[in-house]
């Protein structure tokens, strides 16, 4: 995976669950994942509104259910060649 433009934030270690799920990642050998985690990692408190909201959009009741919501997420991660 290319690095990310913003070095500071793709190097921050945090003592926290995106943190750790990133090293997990890396340690299984994962050579792609999702780069916002990142993100959250470094803005804890400017991103918990879209950890939040991605939860309630991908989990909440709703007409689809989560697999379909999932499975459209997915596919369009892959059409725009981004890690799912």
């Amino acid at each position: 995976m290319e690095p990310m433009f913003l070095k500071d934030v793709e190097q921050h270690r945090g003592e926290d669950n995106y943190s750790r799920a990133i090293d997990m990642m890396k340690g299984a050998g994962q050579q792609e994942y999702p780069q916002i985690l990142h993100m959250f990692s470094f803005k804890i408190k400017a991103t918990q509104h879209l950890e939040r909201f991605t939860q309630e959009i991908m989990r909440e009741e709703a007409p689809l259910s989560p697999g379909i919501r999932e499975l459209i997420a997915a596919y369009t991660s892959h059409l725009n060649h981004c890690p799912f």
